[in-house]
């Protein structure tokens, strides 16, 4: 369904400023689609991003800073995230041998069976994105690097952006 329909919308400042609204409408639209699947095995996007990060460094441990440095959500909690994931048994959180002011995460085995059970699920969300081709798929990742190529301040001025 075309943006306008979806929001009710029959007209935006520009085809740019459309983008930035179809973005952001596309992102929530797939975060509510795979939150609303992750909700099943008691976690959060935010929650199965770091767990997904942790299996990928597994066996090794990994810092908090390198979650933070890796998260989908720049914005979110990465220490508070731990907390919940420790809490739950599927991450486990102890102070560096290295450096006592540094502390290592780890997934656990039951971290890894999660993430295992979870895998199931993903074609699923494959398959919400099956209405466009592989070679768009491939445009669209593209042109969605391409975009954010550049890092430009909302508090630019328009003469700066169009530089």
């Amino acid at each position: 369904m075309k943006l306008e329909e979806e929001i009710k919308q029959k007209k935006f400042d520009s085809e740019f400023h459309k983008l930035a609204v179809n973005l952001l409408f596309t992102g929530n639209w797939m975060h509510q689609r795979i939150s609303t699947d992750l909700k099943r095995y008691g976690l959060t996007l935010q929650q199965f991003n770091v767990l997904r990060i942790l299996r990928g460094q597994h066996p090794e441990p990994v810092t908090v800073n390198l979650l933070i440095e890796r998260m989908l959500d720049k914005m979110s909690n990465a220490s508070r995230i731990v907390d919940k994931l420790v809490s739950k048994e599927l991450a486990e959180r102890k102070t560096c041998p290295v450096d006592r002011r540094a502390v290592d995460v780890k997934i656990t085995q039951k971290g890894l069976t999660l993430l295992k059970k979870i895998a199931e699920i993903v074609p699923e969300w494959e398959k919400a994105m099956k209405t466009v081709s592989f070679q768009e798929a491939k445009t669209l990742n593209g042109l969605l690097d391409k975009l954010r190529g550049k890092d430009y301040s909302i508090n630019k001025t328009n003469k700066e952006k169009e530089k």
